[in-house]
């Protein structure tokens, strides 16, 4: 993936690129025209596309793809405006990919320990059913146990990534990590969700397929 496409017929585009490509050690291609801007969105996918507000920038962000697309006059914009949008834009993208992994690495987590924790629930109610034969008790307890040791890899898994995440954290998100539920759950994305027992099973529902399995045993 290519890093920053700028878009601007304003002369003078190019050793702009090569100062942002410096300043931030990142690739910056340049386009001039409409034709060439959308043969590069083509041919690369780019992290960033600056647009020159004077070239019907609504006509390039429905290419960009996946990078992040930002207006910008160049006419009345100096380099050191250009460098902090650009900086921003990065940032915010950045932190935007953060929050998706945390959501996804979340949800995954939640239907993870769901799912442990029905193969728990199953296991047990199957245990406490009377004349339950030997080896079909032992294989449950098995079940039981390597259930209990992924639930353990996930709470283990879940304060590496914690510790992570504040050694990574700045003093002003800190500030904002410690403010309280609501503010970090706004800014950090959705609050991991655990579920401790298999959620709208009940245990009538399950007994004839407990029967069922024992007795096919």
């Amino acid at each position: 993936m290519a890093d920053i496409l700028m878009i601007t017929a304003i002369a003078g585009a190019e050793n702009c690129a090569a100062v942002l490509s410096k300043q931030f050690q990142l690739r910056v291609d340049t386009a001039t025209s409409r034709k060439e801007a959308l043969l590069q969105l083509r041919r690369r996918e780019y992290r960033l596309v600056v647009i020159d507000e004077s070239m019907e920038a609504d006509d390039f962000v429905r290419h960009c793809g996946m990078a992040t697309p930002l207006e910008i006059n160049f006419a009345i914009s100096g380099y050191g405006r250009l460098e902090r949008a650009v900086r921003a834009a990065l940032s915010r993208r950045e932190r935007e990919k953060e929050v998706a992994a945390q959501a996804g690495a979340w949800l995954m987590e939640s239907e993870l320990r769901e799912t442990i924790a029905g193969l728990l629930l199953h296991a047990e109610l199957a245990l406490a059913e009377p004349a339950v034969p030997a080896a079909v008790a032992a294989r449950l307890q098995v079940v039981a146990e390597l259930a209990g040791i992924l639930r353990k890899c996930l709470d283990a898994a879940r304060s590496t990534a914690s510790s992570q995440r504040s050694l990574r954290r700045s003093p002003v998100e800190a500030t904002l990590q410690t403010a309280g539920p609501q503010k970090r759950t706004q800014r950090g994305g959705p609050a991991p969700v655990v579920v401790s027992g298999l959620t709208g099973i009940r245990q009538k529902t399950m007994r004839p397929l407990i029967h069922a399995t024992i007795g096919s045993a």
